[in-house]
């Protein structure tokens, strides 16, 4: 078994790539990724506050940490005026809080790296050693599964559009990526280690609550019990634990001097966010999981099946904790989707990766066809829906695109045409040098997944940005809405709001700085509803209110804005 490493700078490329592919270039899209930015740009733009307890506007947003807006806003702050000096001064601030979405992504790829590379060289995961000798020594063989989980995490189908969003997503990952590199960490040096799960545990709880902290605690917590650690690696825990109750501490007590409402908010809605499933919700958890982690979650049983009578061993023992808990805290979670999805990412690709040595030549074969094919048909997917939009060719296919693209004017540009044309040539030669070559390495399984799913979304991005922009950004509607405020000298401070929902009102705030009153004497509405809310007469207003203002995204079929003036009292 060969355990050449896989190049450095190929690693690089693809990593740069996937994440830079769809970031820029595109306004905020709705929801979380709205939100995200209101409460970097509410923080910057002076609400009281704001940059200890997250706002969008005057809202009290108390359904998440701190720590992704201090990270924005302060990468706004310094880096904003660089990009002001091309770009609109909101642009620029939005360019600047997608900043930090590089940073996020290379943590979590390092410390993956890493935290797989300690636990795969360790002696109880090395293969069995050759009659004649000639097996990989334990570093080489550690870099090459560590190689793997990387290539398996950039394969993730589920993680690739939510890691380009200025939310909590990709930063929940990373948080988990150095808690679980700081637990692999104290087997060897139990003050790093101990230190960095702190941090990490300190920074999960800050960024998204109960919701990020409780997997990093139960898993940190479940480690007294692991045989492989002695009594004083053990101790240093409460170390771990007294660093991050002194971060979350600080926080929750000035939070709760500062502004005693909002704290309560946020511990109520911890308070309330788990609860038992029922079986439905299970059975649709379980399904949406089997997407969000494809291609990895077969080869994570694989996996656990393969090396079941090493379970107790570090290599299996400490990433199964981490997906059990993290997987534990999804299921009894309300509502959970994708933002709850993430924190299994990690963990499933560093055990998928572990399952490369004992499969057969003939399965890893059967994967490569498998994703030549599926990224080959993406790929041609992705040409015929462009061929489509902008020549009328298949009609078919161009009036289902059109009806969701009401009103775009596509636009061809040589430039993009050249570069996606690029994509499809190197996604060519990269399936071309695995059928030649044909790599007697471990991670030849996953490399085309990986490349792939990075070409495919790259061509996405090139061909589709501007239309799926178009589609998701609710930026036109914002600038109307706020036109007919000033055309009607309509007072900005007094105007409330019924049914808007939270991205809505985070796009308002980005966009033209909207924000809603609370004062019950404003007379003047806005009403987000739907078309057949309307037609059956079911809104919530006096039927001698004047209604000053209708309007809608125009791709939107469902959602309609109505801006009414109510009678005086």
């Amino acid at each position: 078994m060969a355990t050449r490493k896989l190049s450095r700078t190929a690693l690089l490329v693809v990593g740069v790539l996937y994440i830079f592919a769809g970031l820029f270039y595109r306004d905020p899209w709705k929801t979380d990724d709205l939100t995200g930015i209101a409460t970097m740009l509410t923080a910057v733009r002076g609400q009281e506050h704001a940059w200890l307890l997250p706002q969008i506007g005057n809202y009290a947003y108390a359904q998440e940490g701190p720590l992704l807006t201090w990270i924005g806003a302060l990468f706004i702050q310094i880096f904003s005026p660089l990009f002001a000096l091309f770009q609109s001064p909101l642009e620029a601030q939005i360019t600047a809080a997608r900043l930090p979405i590089f940073i996020y992504f290379f943590l979590i790829i390092l410390t993956t790296w890493y935290g797989t590379y300690l636990l795969a060289r360790r002696k109880e995961c090395q293969p069995l050693a050759l009659p004649f000798g000639g097996e990989p020594s334990p570093q080489d063989y550690g870099r090459m599964i560590a190689d793997a989980a990387v290539l398996f995490i950039i394969a993730t189908i589920g993680i690739v559009i939510r890691m380009h969003e200025t939310s909590n997503f990709p930063l929940i990952m990373m948080c988990q990526a150095v808690a679980f590199y700081g637990m692999v960490r104290m087997l060897d040096h139990p003050i790093q280690g101990s230190t960095l799960a702190g941090l990490g545990l300190g920074a999960a709880f800050l960024t998204r609550g109960a919701i990020g902290g409780v997997p990093v605690l139960l898993a940190l917590l479940a480690l007294v019990f692991f045989r492989n650690m002695g009594r004083r690696q053990k101790w240093w825990l409460l170390w771990s634990l007294v660093i991050a109750a002194t971060c979350c501490l600080l926080w929750l007590l000035c939070a709760q001097n500062t502004n005693e409402y909002w704290a309560r908010s946020y511990l109520f809605w911890n308070n309330s966010l788990f609860s038992l499933p029922t079986l439905r919700e299970l059975l649709s958890t379980l399904r949406d999981l089997s997407w969000f982690l494809w291609p990895t979650w077969p080869f994570m049983i694989i996996a656990l099946w393969n090396w079941r009578k090493w379970m107790d061993s570090p290599h299996i023992f400490m990433p199964l904790l981490l997906l059990a808990a993290s997987f534990i805290t999804v299921i009894f979670q309300e509502d959970a989707f994708e933002s709850e999805y993430a924190m299994l990412a990690v963990p499933c690709a560093i055990l998928a990766a572990l399952s490369l040595p004992t499969l057969r030549r003939s399965f890893v074969n059967t994967l490569d066809w498998f994703s030549i094919m599926i990224m080959s048909l993406a790929m041609i997917a992705t040409w015929l829906g462009w061929i489509a939009l902008n020549f009328g060719w298949p009609p078919k296919i161009h009036h289902n695109i059109t009806r969701l693209l009401t009103g775009f004017e596509p636009h061809i540009s040589a430039l993009t045409l050249v570069l996606a044309a690029g994509v499809c040539v190197a996604w060519g030669l990269t399936v071309s040098w695995r059928l030649r070559s044909n790599p007697a390495v471990l991670w030849r399984g996953i490399v085309l997944s990986a490349t792939g799913l990075t070409l495919t979304w790259m061509l996405l991005a090139l061909l589709w940005l501007p239309s799926i922009n178009y589609n998701r950004s609710y930026k036109a509607v914002s600038q109307e809405l706020a036109t007919v405020i000033a055309e009607n000298q309509i007072p900005a401070d007094c105007i409330r709001q019924h049914g808007v929902g939270l991205g809505q009102r985070a796009a308002f705030y980005v966009f033209q700085g909207v924000q809603f009153s609370f004062d019950a004497q404003c007379r003047y509405v806005l009403l987000q509803t739907t078309f057949e809310k309307i037609d059956d007469q079911a809104e919530p207003y006096p039927d001698n209110a004047r209604l000053i203002w209708q309007g809608k995204r125009r791709p939107d079929r469902h959602e309609v804005f109505r801006l009414i003036e109510l009678p005086p009292r």
